[in-house]
C-alpha cells in the first residue's frame, strides 16, 4: 500500500527544524490518504538513548504513525539483497570494488578532468574520457583488473560501487540522467555517478538504504529538508534499476523538499544555536510538562508554513504543498518561549 514516512537518524534530541520536517511529512501523508510510517536509520551513529527521545518528541508535537518503527540495523540483509540483484541482473562488474579514499577522490576531482576513464593499470580506451561534474567519482577503480584488485585488498578493505553507465548500456565513464518529480520545485533532473552501495567499513551506504527500504515498505511520498533535494535524481535512479534488476513495476514516487531552519545567520540550524529541542525550550521559560512545550512548538512552526494552529488533524484539510514557503525559516527562540 503506498505509504510516506519520516526517517529520523538517533543521534541526539531532535532539533525544531527536524520536528517541522517531520510534522509536514505527517501532514502531507494524510492529507493524501496514505498510511504514515516511522523509520530509524540507525546504520551509522546512534547515540544510546536517542531512539526513545525523539519517538517521544515526535509524539510531543502530535505526529502518530500506523506501524511499529523500523530500524535499518534490523534490515541489512535486504541491502545485501539488493546488491546480489544488481550483479545477476547487470552483470557481476555492475557492482565493483572501490579502494579510493576520501583524500584520493578529493585530489582527483580536483583535477579537471583527472583520471575519468582511467585507472591504475593505464587508460580504458584511445577516446577522450567524458568531463566529470565537480565532485564526481572519477573511475579511478572501476576496471581494475583482477590482479589489482587483489594487491589493493591487501592495502585497503573495499567499498562496493554501482556502475551506473554500465547498467544504463552506456560507454564507459558516462553519467546517466535522472529526474524525480517534486511537489514545491517540480522536475529536478541530474546527472548520477557511480554511487557507493556500501562503505569500506562494512556498512550499507545511505543511498543504497533508503531506496531499499522505501521500495520494501512502499514510500511514494518522501517528505525531507531541502537540503537532500539534489539527490532525488540519484535516488530515483537506483530505485529504477533496483526494480529492473528485480522485475519489478517502479513506483511512481512523489517529493516533497520543504525548506530547512537555520539560524541568524543563515546556516542550518545546529545544537550550538542555544534552546533548539523541546527540552532546551522547557528549560528556559516554556511548560515544563513536553507535551505542554511540544503543542506550543507545533503551534508555531505551523504558523511558519501558514496553517492553522492547533492539532495537527486541523491543518490537513488546507494542506497545499504546492503553496509552502521556499526560503528558509529563520529560528527565533522567542517565538517559542513568549
Amino acid at each position: 500500500m503506498p505509504a510516506g514516512r519520516y526517517a529520523p537518524s538517533p543521534t541526539g534530541r531532535l532539533h525544531v527544524g527536524n520536528l517541522r520536517t517531520g510534522m509536514l511529512a505527517w501532514i502531507a501523508a494524510r492529507a493524501s490518504g496514505r498510511p504514515f510510517l516511522l523509520r530509524v536509520e540507525d546504520l551509522d551513529r546512534v547515540r544510546s538513548g536517542a531512539e526513545e527521545e525523539q519517538l517521544a518528541e515526535l509524539a510531543a508535537v502530535g505526529i502518530t504513525w500506523d506501524a511499529e518503527p523500523v530500524r535499518q540495523s534490523e534490515r541489512t540483509a535486504l541491502y545485501a539483497d539488493a546488491v546480489a540483484a544488481l550483479r545477476a541482473r547487470f552483470g557481476e562488474d555492475a557492482v565493483y570494488e572501490c579502494y579510493c579514499s576520501r583524500k584520493d577522490i578529493a585530489e582527483a576531482s580536483s583535477a579537471p578532468n583527472g583520471p575519468a576513464g582511467q585507472h591504475d593499470d593505464g587508460p580504458s580506451s584511445a577516446s577522450p574520457a567524458p568531463l566529470r561534474p565537480p565532485g564526481f567519482y572519477p573511475g579511478t577503480c572501476r576496471n581494475l583488473s583482477a590482479a589489482e584488485r587483489v594487491r589493493r585488498r591487501a592495502e585497503r578493505p573495499a567499498a562496493l560501487r554501482v556502475d551506473a553507465a554500465r547498467i544504463e548500456g552506456l560507454p564507459s565513464g558516462q553519467f546517466p540522467e535522472a529526474s524525480a518529480r517534486d511537489l514545491l520545485h517540480g522536475t529536478v533532473t541530474g546527472l548520477v555517478d557511480d554511487v557507493v552501495l556500501r562503505r569500506n567499513d562494512g556498512a550499507y551506504a545511505y543511498n543504497l538504504a533508503v531506496v531499499v527500504d522505501d521500495l520494501e515498505q512502499g514510500v511514494d511520498q518522501v517528505v525531507r529538508g531541502d537540503d537532500l533535494l539534489d539527490s532525488a535524481p540519484r535516488q530515483r535512479w537506483l530505485a529504477e534499476a533496483l526494480c529492473v534488476a528485480r522485475g519489478d513495476d517502479c513506483p511512481d514516487t512523489e517529493y516533497l523538499h520543504v525548506p530547512l531552519v537555520v539560524n541568524a545567520e543563515g546556516r542550518r540550524l545546529a545544537k550550538r544555536d542555544g534552546a533548539v529541542t523541546l527540552e532546551d525550550l522547557a528549560a528556559v521559560g516554556a511548560p515544563a510538562n513536553l507535551s505542554a512545550v511540544g503543542e506550543r512548538v507545533r503551534d508555531v512552526m505551523l504558523a511558519s508554513v501558514g496553517l492553522p494552529a492547533g492539532p495537527l488533524e486541523d491543518a490537513v484539510a488546507v494542506f497545499d504543498p504546492r503553496a509552502l514557503p521556499r526560503r528558509a525559516w529563520v529560528f527565533d527562540e522567542t517565538a517559542f518561549t513568549a
